[in-house]
């Protein structure tokens, strides 16, 4: 029984990889609006129903990549270590990931990262729902950060500075830099924007 589960799971998760992979591969040839749901669904040789089966919307078939990122933030501020502050563990986690050139830093310049991210940012209805997960993550960290206006600001901030150095990372790539070339900058202005959040957090508490 366990091990036909197993297999139910894994057989899944392979279909949810080959619908994804056949719809991305479609949007970087044809752009996301110029092609049908049904192109997919045939594409994966699977049904338009078994397609929303495992995607609820169009926009998921290419933003699931974002979902998988969903609530990090405040896991890493829950599972930080007793003496390091929440903005200390988030900038630890983001300098890491640079260092390893993790697409969602906007610092990896393979050419199907480039396109996908590309995808992203210049098709509106992609950019609305990436809104969206980012106010859901933005609410998760709020919540993991404690209690109060103070929490909602500060977890605002976070997400904020997150998207502009990823944003700013992805622009310098795919204006022809390499990744390797733009990884010291990408730290300097991660290191620059944490210790300036840091700051204004104590400057507030300080006046509170």
């Amino acid at each position: 029984m366990i091990e036909q589960a197993g297999l139910r799971a894994r057989k899944k998760v392979r279909t949810r990889d080959t619908i994804a992979d056949a719809a991305i591969a479609l949007f970087l040839l044809y752009g996301f609006d110029g092609v049908p749901v049904s192109d997919i669904a045939a594409a994966a040789e699977v049904s338009k129903p078994t397609l929303f089966r495992y995607f609820a919307t169009k926009e998921d078939l290419v933003l699931h990549r974002f979902a998988d990122h969903n609530g990090e933030a405040a896991r890493v501020v829950r599972d930080r270590e007793p003496d390091v502050a929440p903005t200390a563990a988030l900038h630890q986690h983001f300098q890491a990931g640079l260092d390893r050139f993790d697409p969602v830093t906007g610092l990896n310049d393979h050419p199907d990262v480039v396109a996908f991210h590309r995808l992203v940012f210049g098709t509106p209805s992609l950019a609305g729902r990436l809104t969206q997960y980012m106010l859901d993550d933005e609410t998760a960290l709020a919540a993991a950060l404690g209690d109060g206006i103070g929490a909602r600001l500060q977890a605002a901030q976070v997400i904020a500075l997150q998207r502009v150095l990823a944003r700013a990372n992805w622009q310098k790539i795919a204006d022809g830099r390499s990744a390797q070339d733009v990884h010291p900058e990408a730290l300097a202005d991660a290191n620059l924007a944490f210790t300036a959040l840091r700051a204004a957090s104590s400057a507030a508490n300080f006046r509170g």
